[in-house]
């Protein structure tokens, strides 16, 4: 099993100093959630395309396909019902009501998206040394590290402890999908003992090896602003500016949309 998502390739945002990665990150995640017509977010849903077409990253999109076909049908069926508007569509669907699913499921994809991006194009270690320079203490950064390669190793036990029972005589492919999800619980055991005995050995390792002795810290990793930096932050600030000014003057709406 392949536990790593970042992608090594020579684009221009793979070059980016980390902080200008965030940036674009958080910036992506605040913009895409102002507007409720579909019409406003799909521009940003563009964007956002373009960024993993150009960052090569979209092709990691294919590990999670069938978790985005499922959010995308219960997405639109969830938000259809549980909002109305004034204008009959489909059935007791309103058309307002369509269309506020129709921009929560963009909204919904374009996060995954943007997150599977940022994942592509930057590595743990990058994202740490941004959080630093962005005032974020060591520590902090280093639990967030350690976090985000605990995941991986952890789903990737799971499936190892599944293929020793499965070499014992378990079956774990029949019966329907309920079925198969309780037989998978008693895994859980297992993967949670090792889990725990991993952290008690990842934590003895670090005390040998004088973890917080010294509160100056070295990076093995470095990497400075550039003239694309600049670029891109300036694009960012622009683009948040106008956004959230139209957010502001009320644009992006669906009148007679009622929520809930």
């Amino acid at each position: 099993m392949d536990q790593e998502i970042y992608l090594d390739r020579k684009t221009f945002f793979h070059k980016l100093d980390p902080r200008t990665k965030i940036v674009i990150l958080l910036v992506a995640f605040v913009l895409i959630l102002y507007f409720e017509n579909p019409l406003w977010v799909l521009p940003l849903t563009l964007l956002i395309l373009l960024h993993g077409y150009f960052s090569e990253s979209l092709v990691n999109l294919k590990r999670i396909r069938l978790i985005m076909i499922i959010l995308t049908i219960s997405s639109m069926i969830l938000w259809s019902f549980f909002s109305n508007g004034v204008t009959p569509f489909v059935w007791v669907i309103e058309l307002e009501a369509f269309q506020f699913a129709m921009a929560r499921t963009m909204v919904m994809l374009s996060l995954i998206t943007e997150g599977m991006i940022f994942l592509s194009t930057t590595r743990t270690e990058e994202f740490v040394l941004g959080m630093i320079r962005f005032g974020l203490p060591y520590r902090v950064g280093f639990a967030i590290s350690t976090a985000f390669r605990m995941v991986p190793t952890i789903v990737s036990n799971v499936f190892i402890i599944a293929q020793a029972q499965r070499s014992r005589g378990l079956d774990l492919d029949s019966g329907n999908l309920l079925q198969r999800i309780r037989k998978y619980i008693p895994l859980l055991i297992p993967v949670f003992v090792s889990t725990i005995r991993n952290t008690n050995v990842f934590g003895m390792a670090l005390e040998a090896k004088g973890f917080g002795a010294q509160n100056d810290r070295t990076n093995y990793y470095s990497s400075e602003f550039g003239k694309g930096d600049y670029i891109v932050m300036l694009v960012m600030g622009v683009l948040f500016a106008v956004t959230t000014y139209l957010k502001i003057m009320g644009f992006g709406g669906i009148p007679g949309l009622t929520k809930f």
